[in-house]
């Protein structure tokens, strides 16, 4: 805690604290000597061409000297070289660019136009000067305006007339500082045991950084013993600063008991009641009185005090946790060193060993190439034998054969010939069919069709080396880019940045949407996967996971995609009949041909409850289209409803009809005609079909006990033109019944 209540400036102990309007800490000493003033005479000079003066520092060293304490040595050193950050506040191109911020961008006033000084500090436009200032300004010297920067950020703070004053004062800091005081020197004189029954106490040998309490030995042994729940804590020396348990503890208390009240610093009389939100400084009645914080936020000052300590001490929990993993952290590195070393010798040992291995692999291998070679050559000598002794068999049959028929041709028995003839002549035949095409080639050739192609192996070994390979990190799910429209989804996701590990591809799940069991839906190197024909109105999980040689990586978070409550759909043009036409973003559709002809819808439905319409923009000549679902499969060349894959409603100008399997049921009065509206309602909970005509249920319930996967469809013939609404609520009459969809 030390560094924090030493001065930035001077290196000691805050003496006199103010607040500077970025929120650091100066000493009032500190503050008079990098305080810089600019007469007026050089304000309309260009920034770059004002002399460097020596009065910075002179001042500097006269405050230093006039001022009591042990910084002053220090303060009178930081401002020995005017050219020095300590001095000026910053110099050279880095205070050129900090000199660009105007109030306004550092929040502290509103914007004052401003010159540069050689030194790169800031100085504002002249302000009248408080009351005595110029009798202790220098002989001849004009009206001057000053300013301060702040020796931590840089950044540049006017005074106005009331100067150094008007800086609040850190009366806490100072009670702070008093009280570290107090304990370090409390501290430094003993550190006693807290637990000894002795009067007095025993010097104390170890602190418990996990206690907090000093123990001598004797009491360290008796009282905390290292096994069962102590094994863990940590023993170090006593402190000899403040930070020793009690030792600030009791100045503070002693400090802040006879410690006068805080008094507004414009109105000593009054103590400070209220707070400012808006300017974030303590205020008196009479400040509110008199209206300088009329249209401000302003609260009760204990109630901020309070609210203000309990975020202070949230945050504090968080660096006390940090400060924790760090702690352990460094043990960790620790134990890490031990562990490179005898990895180091354990990794030698593994190389010499797999490089042995390697020849023993590639001696083991020869061996059985060259068996490969024997067993060829051996192969190729039997199959050549093979050949030679059967070809020869067969010439000596051929030739005894021959040999027999010029025989059989010299005798002049006409009637003997042709007994024989024509069983010689077939064995002639079949003797000369013997000697086919192919017969009289060698089977195998004298080559050997074995390679060894060694080159890569060649350049595996020359590029044998050692690889970090491990399992592939998390992916990172980029919400932004996931997004929902009809029943698909779309996922996108990205490696985590700095990345070492080698990536071969992702693994993207996706529950059922009723919070069942993941199923894999995509494989593969992409980072970006749409997937379509899920259920409308549900709730899908997905997750992904990457993949390299090593393994398959951990999953990613979850992220929870809702499809759409209705269906947004078109007429598909690609599975439409060719003498479909569509229009109109193929939300309207005719027809070229007098016969029907069917076109789908470009969603399907498993489940929930669906409802559209369509409108009848032409009827001509009294056709019958008909309306209803179907199987992807329809046949699209007849009207809708004639085979098993559709459930339709076919309708005239007088009456209507349902139609499946070619099958004609529940007629009922009352058609369509041009203007007339259409709607259809799947409901696949109930698992039932219903239609409309103009608002009124057409009918009883079409189909019932359906199930599967259905798609909007229609048919018409060139004498009707229908135009298709989708993405409507469920009538109202059937929204009483409707089952929750899953």
């Amino acid at each position: 805690m030390e560094e924090e209540l030493k001065c930035p400036v001077c290196g000691s102990l805050f003496r006199e604290p103010i607040i500077l309007p970025c929120s650091h800490n100066v000493c009032l000493p500190c503050a008079r000597t990098i305080a810089v003033q600019t007469p007026e005479s050089e304000q309309h000079l260009p920034a770059l061409l004002h002399p460097r003066s020596p009065a910075p520092a002179a001042a500097a060293a006269a405050a230093a000297a006039a001022a009591p304490g042990p910084g002053a040595g220090a303060a009178a050193g930081s401002t020995a070289c005017p050219d020095s950050e300590c001095a000026a506040g910053g110099g050279g191109d880095h205070a050129d660019k900090l000199s660009l911020h105007s109030e306004t961008d550092s929040g502290y006033g509103s914007y004052t136009p401003s010159l540069k000084s050689p030194n790169g500090v800031r100085v504002l436009p002249l302000v009248p000067a408080p009351p005595g200032a110029a009798a202790a300004a220098p002989r001849g010297a004009g009206p001057a305006s000053s300013s301060l920067t702040c020796p931590q950020c840089h950044r540049s703070a006017s005074l106005d007339q009331r100067g150094l004053r008007g800086f609040q004062r850190n009366r806490l800091l100072e009670a702070i500082v008093q009280r570290y005081q107090q304990g370090r020197a409390a501290a430094a004189a003993a550190a006693k045991c807290q637990l000894c029954d002795r009067s007095p106490p025993e010097p104390a040998a170890v602190l418990c950084e996990q206690c907090e309490v000093l123990y001598c030995a004797a009491c360290q042994l008796r009282c905390h013993p290292a096994r069962g729940p102590f094994a863990k804590h940590r023993l170090v020396p006593p402190p000899s600063h403040p930070g020793a348990p009690g030792g600030g503890d009791g100045g503070g208390k002693g400090a802040g008991g006879g410690r006068k009240l805080p008094t507004c610093a414009e109105h000593d009389l009054e103590n400070y009641s209220m707070y400012c939100v808006s300017c974030r400084s303590p205020v008196c009645y009479q400040c509110l009185e008199e209206g300088k914080h009329g249209k401000h936020d302003v609260k009760p000052l204990g109630a901020m005090w309070k609210q203000h300590k309990a975020q202070l001490s949230q945050a504090l929990n968080g660096v006390s946790d940090k400060a924790k993993e760090a702690k352990e952290f460094l043990v960790q590195l620790k134990n890490l060193l031990q562990q490179i070393q005898e990895n180091g010798l354990d990794y030698e040992a593994c190389l010499v060993a797999q490089c042995d291995a390697l020849v023993d692999a590639l001696t083991r291998q020869k061996a059985k190439l060259l068996t490969k070679v024997t067993k060829e050559r051996e192969h190729k000598l039997k199959v050549v034998w093979d050949q030679i002794n059967h070809c020869t068999l067969k010439l000596r049959q051929s030739t005894g054969l021959m040999e027999y028929c010029l025989e059989v041709i010299k005798e002049n028995d006409p009637s003997g010939f042709l007994q024989i003839s024509d069983a010689l002549i077939k064995r002639v035949q079949v003797s000369q069919e013997q000697w086919v095409k192919g017969a009289l080639e060698p089977k195998v050739s004298a080559e050997f069709d074995l390679t060894l192609d060694s080159e890569p192996l060649l350049q595996s070994i020359h590029q044998l080396d050692f690889i970090q390979m491990k399992l592939p990190p998390v992916p990172l799910l980029q919400l932004e880019k996931c997004c929902t429209r009809n029943n698909s989804v779309t996922l996108a996701w990205r490696m985590p940045p700095l990345t070492h590990n080698p990536v071969e591809g992702y693994i993207l799940e996706l529950d059922d949407g009723d919070g069942g069991q993941f199923r894999e839906v995509y494989v593969g190197k992409e980072t970006l996967c749409t997937i379509d024909g899920l259920h409308f109105n549900s709730t899908y999980n997905a997750r992904v996971k990457a993949f390299n040689s090593s393994g398959v990586g951990p999953y990613s978070k979850m992220v929870i995609l809702q499809t759409s409550d209705v269906a947004w759909f078109t007429f598909d043009p690609s599975s439409a009949h060719r003498d479909i036409v569509l229009s109109n973003d193929n939300q309207t559709a005719t027809c070229n041909s007098y016969d029907d002809r069917v076109v789908l819808g470009t969603a399907a439905f498993s489940k929930g409850v669906h409802y559209w319409e369509l409108h009848v923009d032409r009827y001509d000549n009294h056709p019958d289209p008909a309306f209803g679902i179907a199987r992807i499969n329809v046949v699209k060349d007849m009207m809708l409803g004639k085979d098993d894959k559709a459930w339709a409603m076919y309708v005239d100008n007088n009456r209507s009809w349902f139609m499946h399997c070619n099958s004609h049921t529940n007629r009922t009065e009352g058609g369509v005609s041009k203007g007339a509206t259409v709607g259809v309602l799947l409901d696949l909970n109930k698992h039932n079909l219903t239609f409309y005509i103009n608002g009124q249920q057409q009918g009883p319930p079409a189909f019932e006990n359906i199930e599967g996967v259905f798609m909007p469809a229609l048919s018409l013939n060139r004498n009707v033109q229908v135009t298709l609404h989708t993405g409507l609520e469920v009538p109202q009459c059937v929204k009483q019944s409707k089952l929750p969809n899953n």
